[in-house]
């Protein structure tokens, strides 16, 4: 079995939306704050020999009609880490909500990587219902229907290696087909959680968020991200703002934009 890439890992911030605890927790008998907030990231994991970019965001467009405040396109906020979008050869989808698929097409070389449990889910019968489609942009999902005819689109049935070191792991629960990504860091094994935990307070207190197809699954979930990372220093939350306070910025320039994730948290 060959060596893992040691990969850099990155959050590149790009929105954010200002809300109450009853948009973030489905029980909310505890939570004492009446405001809070939760960003929205891309991510990317470099090494020597891959790029992988992890989710492409939301447009200008989605941002006014949602309701959300967007602070730069996704790739200009690569762009700012010299990743150039259209170069990329590898995007990570981990699941087809309006905030995770967005500007794909702003990635015109990439092979778009997709489970298939979440492409059958997005289509499915469970779309007739507003409780399940209203996080999905239905430009996005025939977008990317479109993308699987055209041969971008490269499935995957559960877990699956895509490179020494870089892995995708489904987890449900937020959505039927959504999957979280391992990589192997200068630090050890890093998990991106995307939605399989939007906040650390969600894992730490096994209180979900109330976007959720099943509880019981999102639950599940939270062993199967301490298991795959070395620790839980070493899960990544998917919206949570305090990523950006205990991961150092790339640079003093980047501050409040990028942050470094395969070096310790302060």
């Amino acid at each position: 079995m060959p060596a893992p890439d040691v990969f850099e890992v990155y959050a590149v911030k790009y929105a954010r939306h200002e809300r109450g605890p009853e948009l973030n927790f489905i029980d909310t008998t505890d939570i004492h704050e009446t405001a809070m907030a939760i960003d929205y990231f891309v991510w990317a994991a470099v090494s020597e020999n891959r790029t992988f970019v992890i989710d492409t965001g939301f447009d200008a467009a989605v941002a006014e009609r949602r309701g959300r405040q967007l602070i730069r396109c996704p790739t200009e906020g690569l762009g700012l880490i010299g990743i150039d979008a259209g170069s990329v050869e590898d995007v990570i989808i981990t699941h087809l909500h309006y905030d995770h698929v967005g500007n794909f097409d702003k990635f015109p070389k990439a092979r778009l990587h997709l489970q298939d449990r979440e492409m059958a889910f997005a289509t499915g019968r469970n779309m007739t219902h507003r409780v399940f489609n209203a996080a999905y942009d239905v430009d996005h999902v025939t977008g990317m229907v479109r993308q699987v005819y055209g041969g971008r689109v490269q499935f995957h049935d559960g877990d699956a290696e895509l490179a020494p070191g870089f892995s995708v792991h489904h987890i449900g629960g937020h959505t039927d087909g959504i999957m979280s990504v391992r990589v192997f860091t200068k630090r050890g094994w890093v998990v991106l959680a995307s939605d399989a935990s939007h906040l650390y307070a969600n894992m730490q207190s096994v209180n979900p968020f109330p976007i959720v197809y099943d509880v019981g699954a999102m639950v599940e979930g939270y062993g199967r991200l301490r298991e795959l990372a070395d620790t839980d220093d070493h899960i990544v939350p998917g919206h949570d703002p305090l990523v950006m306070e205990k991961y150092p910025a790339v640079s003093e320039e980047l501050e409040g934009i990028a942050v470094r994730l395969d070096v310790a948290p302060k």
